[in-house]
């Protein structure tokens, strides 16, 4: 059974993220940005880093399946990829006005999409059929689990830093 095409209030809960992001974060120092409650946890600013990575790959795999293309869609190693860009010495803000590009550039290609095109499909890594309405969506949700992951990351740094 195929799905309905991702329409505008989803389009816009995409674009959401970018205010919710920057809401989440607005008046941290950078000191709390940059705080790890552990050697292999993430702070805030690699959170966002890897939403941008995210993201990034997302893109990627949409224009695959646009284009028709029979590749499997890639995966991606996350914490490697945090690691080796050394995410955490980045710019917040330069991070964020990426994800906020990304988001916009994409979603003028959802918006210019026909019904046939939302109806296309791709493999992922684990060999699934993939829809690009579930990847939107999917997306979507894999953005609200980091924002609740900085919740509790900005809990855990003022109970840190309160002793």
């Amino acid at each position: 059974m195929s799905q309905l095409p991702v329409d505008i209030v989803d389009i816009e809960a995409y674009l959401h993220t970018h205010t919710q992001l920057r809401q989440a974060v607005e008046e941290w120092t950078d000191a709390a940005l940059t705080w790890k409650a552990g050697e292999n946890q993430w702070s805030v600013t690699e959170v966002i880093a890897h939403l941008v990575d995210h993201s990034v790959v997302i893109s990627f795999r949409l224009r695959e399946i646009l284009s028709g293309s029979q590749v499997r869609l890639p995966a991606f190693s996350q914490d490697a990829w945090v690691a080796g860009q050394r995410a955490n010495n980045g710019n917040l803000d330069d991070y964020l006005k990426l994800f906020q590009s990304l988001l916009e550039y994409n979603s003028g290609i959802f918006r210019r999409l026909t019904p046939e095109d939302w109806e296309k499909t791709g493999v992922n890594a684990k060999g699934d059929t993939v829809t690009l309405p579930a990847i939107v969506q999917s997306f979507t949700a894999h953005v609200q689990n980091h924002l609740g992951q900085i919740a509790r990351i900005k809990s855990a740094f003022e109970a840190a830093t309160a002793k």
